[in-house]
């Protein structure tokens, strides 16, 4: 996971540093940056009038080109790269629409009246009538308003002609849906549109006007310091100082975007004649963008890619004082970026690949998921309001810096030209690929074919579902060696509560004959230590009777670690056998008592162990294993689970 972070790291610092290439190659062509003022007077009148449609400025009735001038003046000044921006949205456009259609009432209220942030444009058809808007005018007006975040609709009365008569829908109309107050999540009000005019520009004007209603409008200098330092609950205020009459759509739009966030405010300063106030709180140019927070004042514009449009000041204010979604979003795009980079990393067939990355996409989006509920329930306790503010401080301080701007920049160029994103990713992913592979040239599973793995995934499938004791048998898997593999359990705890797992592997289980010998093919030093530890079975002391150690016939093991394999017939010859502790079962803790019904092992029982090393009388551990209990009675490992090799020799037996 820490390699996969570390990949993505290098690859945003990658694009940063094509960023900064790419400028330099244009500066060098053209001899212009993107931050360079344009002179409007060098622009043509069509190039002008594209510019006021993407600020939202009204322009019917500007005939002459010197008004129109004057307009984008007023506005705001235009940088190199928001003329780009707005001539490639204009080609864009062309021909789309994105309009709902809805079917009923219910449709209509949940997309339109229960919708708290946005603008809704919905064309109404009366029942047996003709709309309002004909089919290419209705294209043009749709144009026009959703490059600022308003939507659009089409209510056919047809589908439900109740709720028309319920709502008095009697003609043809346009109806415009906007939040009534600036509390997050406040109630909306619907405009009807009674004007005679049904051209694109007048009805464009008619909704611009009700949106900038709701805006905080000053006209007096007054007005402007009792608001300026007044202290309010809402710390962050996004004002506008330009002599116009109203404020720009997309600054409108903005206000409705970060209602409940920020306060929008526009300060009208045409019929000012003392601007001292304006000198004492920092604005020294008309027109100016300032964002005051507790910290300060930001004048916006002044930085890299701080354009006068809907799309580059909504990056920037959401870096400012974003909202938990915001964040939520962000994690889920850097995780899923984090996620594909096992595309590259793993090596191996083609197939092999794609499980790994379908295998990683789930657990990376289960997790996120997972943990996003804890943060959403800290952030709602109160004892944490100071924490999020001292958060938000911090993030206004970090997001207000030269740095951050060329990251919002950057961020705003790739994501308008996804093909340009897309083909860096791939190629530093092919580049994580190649160095993959030189660093495991020495893996022979490298150049397994699609065929072979999935018969290896097939057969370790099995094993693992059908066979659990399989898993231990000699049979390994590149699962095996994951990483990941403990959070895919964890990623679907039920998992590990009820396991259903079948009684075949009983059978498999390592299970021996365990015999009696004479004491006298001992040592002196292991008569000695058994004689201390073992006590007669007929109740009489170790002194008074015939002493006699263990050993055992191995009938079949799995393991395969057993010094050799008796038959029955080679313990015909009695004490002629050479019979010692090693010859005990490799990984079997040598033991003379079964637990289960604590009686001592007799000559010729059925024993047998299980995965943890623990021996039990064969009958005694199947009907425990069969019930249900699929663990050790001793240690409770898993008895369908290998356990960890132990290296060690031999143990002895303590006296008691």
């Amino acid at each position: 996971m820490w390699w996969k972070l570390f990949f993505l790291l290098l690859y945003f610092s990658m694009l940063f540093i094509l960023a900064r290439f790419c400028e330099a190659i244009v500066w060098y062509e053209t001899g212009i940056f993107g931050t360079q003022l344009v002179d409007p007077v060098t622009l043509s009148f069509k190039k002008l009038k594209t510019i006021l449609e993407c600020r939202g400025l009204g322009y019917s009735g500007l005939a002459e080109k010197r008004d129109v001038r004057e307009l984008v003046e007023n506005s705001g000044e235009l940088m190199q790269g928001e003329l780009y921006s707005a001539l490639k949205n204009e080609k864009e456009q062309v021909g789309s629409d994105s309009s709902t259609t809805f079917s009923g009432e219910m449709h209509f209220y949940e997309l339109v009246e229960d919708t708290k942030d946005g603008i809704w444009l919905v064309q109404v058809i009366a029942q047996d009538r003709n709309p309002l808007l004909s089919t290419a005018n209705w294209g043009k007006v749709v144009q026009k308003v959703s490059q600022f975040g308003i939507r659009t609709g089409i209510f056919n009365c047809s589908s439900d002609s109740r709720y028309c008569h319920k709502r008095g829908w009697m003609k043809s109309t346009l109806i415009m849906s906007v939040p009534q107050t600036n509390a997050s999540k406040g109630k909306v009000m619907l405009k009807e549109y009674n004007g005679r005019r049904i051209e694109t520009e007048h009805i464009f004007k008619w909704m611009t006007a009700h949106v900038a209603s709701r805006i905080k409008t000053i006209r007096f200098s007054e007005q402007l310091m009792d608001d300026w330092y007044q202290m309010e609950k809402q710390p962050v205020k996004m004002f506008l100082f330009a002599r116009l009459l109203q404020p720009p759509a997309f600054f409108s739009a903005l206000s409705i975007k970060f209602t409940g966030r920020i306060e929008f405010i526009f300060v009208d300063v045409r019929n000012w004649d003392n601007t001292s106030c304006l000198e004492e709180i920092g604005v020294q140019q008309m027109p100016s963008y300032i964002l005051k927070t507790p910290e300060g004042i930001y004048r916006y514009g002044n930085s890299t890619g701080e354009f006068i449009s809907l799309h580059a000041m909504d990056a920037f204010l959401r870096s400012v004082q974003p909202e938990v979604n915001d964040l939520f979003i962000l994690s889920l795009v850097m995780v899923n970026l984090m996620a594909w980079m096992d595309l590259f990393i793993t090596q191996g067939a083609t197939i092999k690949r794609f499980v790994v990355l379908i295998s990683t996409l789930g657990t990376y989006n289960s997790l996120l998921i997972i943990s996003w509920l804890p943060i959403l329930g800290f952030l709602q306790l109160p004892y944490l309001d100071n924490f999020y503010e001292y958060s938000l401080k911090l993030l206004r301080y970090a997001d207000t810096t030269t740095i951050a701007s060329w990251v919002r920049a950057d961020w705003t160029f790739y994501s308008s030209h996804p093909a340009l994103f897309l083909s860096t990713y791939l190629a530093h992913g092919l580049l994580i690929d190649y160095f993959e592979k030189k660093r495991r040239c020495s893996n022979e599973d490298q150049n397994a074919n699609n065929l072979e793995w999935l018969s290896s995934l097939w057969d370790w499938y099995t094993s693992y579902l059908v066979h659990p004791i399989a898993s231990f048998q000699n049979f390994e898997s590149d699962w095996d060696d994951d990483p990941n593999f403990l959070l895919q359990r964890l990623a679907f705890p039920d998992l590990w509560l009820r396991p259903l797992v079948p009684i075949d592997y009983i059978k498999n289980l390592a299970t021996w004959k365990f015999r009696l010998a004479q004491s006298e093919r001992l040592n002196p030093v292991e008569r000695d230590n058994l004689q201390k530890t073992m006590t007669n079975p007929n109740g009489g002391s170790s002194g008074d009777q015939e002493v006699h150690h263990y050993s055992s016939e191995v009938l079949h093991n799995n393991d395969g670690c057993s010094a050799a394999t008796k038959s029955e017939e080679s313990w015909s010859g009695g004490g002629e056998q050479d019979t010692d502790w090693s010859h005990w079962p490799c990984g079997m803790l040598q033991c003379t008592e079964c637990v289960v019904c604590l009686e001592n092992f007799e000559t010729d029982c059925l024993v047998m162990g299980l995965p943890c090393g623990h021996v039990f009388h064969q009958q005694c551990i199947v009907v425990w294993l069969a019930g249900g209990r699929h663990c050790c009675p001793v240690c409770r490992w898993p008895s369908y689970k290998k356990k960890p090799t132990r290296q060690h020799a031999t143990e002895q037996l303590e006296p008691e």
